[in-house]
């Protein structure tokens, strides 16, 4: 019992990556999945912290932006084993899936005729009903009264009306704004926390060289138009701006890839779809992502180089903002206008994830009444049959396989 009090520096980056590497590779169902089953492993299991401390942590970083359960991921490495922890966290639990997806990507690359068949078409169909299911979802908690569902149906309908890359963080940012202006939302009562294992001087420098690159490789990128830096500049923004889950990286990403010409609309849904089929984190997607796009020097796939490349790119923000904000998580919770800020952000990105529905989504997979239906099966047994979504993948890609014969 005594070490589920303290459950912080009690044992050994190696311990930590057995662990996580055995969530990596069974981990299904998407972020709240996560969160369950890294109760179970390390609250009831392990015993390496209390469940008030676990609760804390995952309070943290549903405030914060980027990958919740990756962040809860990297906390727990952290409080067990010290910096090299958080990486061994990190490492087992991302790992298995983005390896996946490069798999995945390379198998496109390597046969074409693979982007164009029925299987590949259902999983464009299947990303159809993920991400109705989690604008459903997060609507029914982040939208909860008038206010935030008004700032929700401007944000999207900016999208709608503006499809780039700057509509979609401008309606962030403007949600936001108002957020703070109109909302009211009830204070936070006290809490007390277990020590972060991170001062406020370094968490402050960590803070610090988070927005500094968000602000810095955009510049650099526009300055020195090098493809990789293009590339990194969009996928660490990606990663620093996704407030709400993982499913709300995909119009910031398909906004940065796609009108470059990096990765066509249909390689790209088809790479989402295979997301739903693996275990771990749904930001591995940027493996693929960084796989199937043009190498710097414009011959053939990113490979191994690029999917590992855009995969640092895209969770580097959510260490930084993880173990930069931990040392200061009573202070920022309790801010009132904190609070409501992330409130109208939180909304604002319903928005965004609700345009990103018809388009690219609905647009590029739904061409006729049998596409219609597959995905309307698809969003009964995710929604209302509650089956999980590796079973939905490969029914969706086996009925696409079907009909596409």
């Amino acid at each position: 019992m005594a070490e589920a009090t303290t459950g912080r520096r009690t044992g050994s980056p190696l311990e930590v990556l057995l662990a996580f590497l055995k969530l990596g590779l069974t981990s299904f169902g998407g972020p709240v999945a996560h969160l369950g089953y890294f109760r179970t492993e390390f609250v009831e299991r392990r015993r390496w912290l209390a469940d008030a401390d676990y609760a804390d942590l995952v309070a943290l970083c549903q405030f914060l932006p980027g990958p919740a359960s990756s962040q809860v991921g990297m906390a727990l490495g952290l409080r067990r084993a010290g910096w090299w922890g958080l990486v061994a966290a990190f490492v087992g639990f991302t790992l298995p899936s983005a390896l996946l997806l490069i798999a995945f990507a390379y198998g496109v690359a390597q046969w074409p005729a693979l982007a164009g068949s029925g299987a590949v078409h259902g999983l464009k169909v299947v990303a159809v009903a993920v991400v109705a299911q989690a604008v459903w979802g997060m609507a029914r908690a982040l939208c909860p009264d008038r206010p935030r569902a008004g700032i929700a149906f401007g944000a999207a309908l900016l999208v709608v009306a503006l499809p780039t890359a700057h509509a979609q963080l401008g309606a962030i940012v403007a949600g936001g704004l108002l957020g703070r202006w109109v909302l009211t939302l009830p204070p936070l009562p006290p809490q007390d926390h277990a020590a972060a294992g991170v001062s406020r001087r370094t968490g402050a420098a960590l803070l610090v060289l988070c927005a500094a690159l968000l602000l810095a490789l955009p510049l650099a990128a526009a300055a020195w138009p090098e493809p990789w830096l293009q590339a990194a500049a969009v996928f660490y923004q990606a990663g620093a701006l996704v407030f709400g889950g993982g499913h709300v990286v995909l119009p910031l990403l398909q906004a940065g890839v796609v009108p470059p010409g990096w990765v066509d609309n249909a390689g790209f849904l088809a790479g989402y779809g295979a997301a739903q089929a693996v275990p771990g984190p749904l930001f591995t997607f940027a493996a693929y992502l960084g796989a199937v796009m043009p190498a710097p020097s414009g011959g053939g796939a990113g490979g191994w180089v690029g999917g590992l490349a855009m995969l640092a790119a895209i969770f580097l923000p959510a260490f930084l903002l993880v173990a930069g904000a931990l040392p200061f998580w009573e202070a920022l919770r309790r801010r009132a206008g904190m609070q409501r800020t992330m409130a109208g952000l939180n909304a604002a990105v319903v928005g965004v994830l609700a345009a990103a529905l018809y388009d690219p989504v609905w647009t590029s997979a739904i061409g006729s009444r049998a596409d219609f239906a597959l995905a309307l099966s698809a969003f009964g047994l995710l929604v209302v049959g509650k089956v999980s979504p590796l079973w939905v993948v490969a029914l969706a890609a086996l009925a696409g396989a079907l009909l596409g014969g």
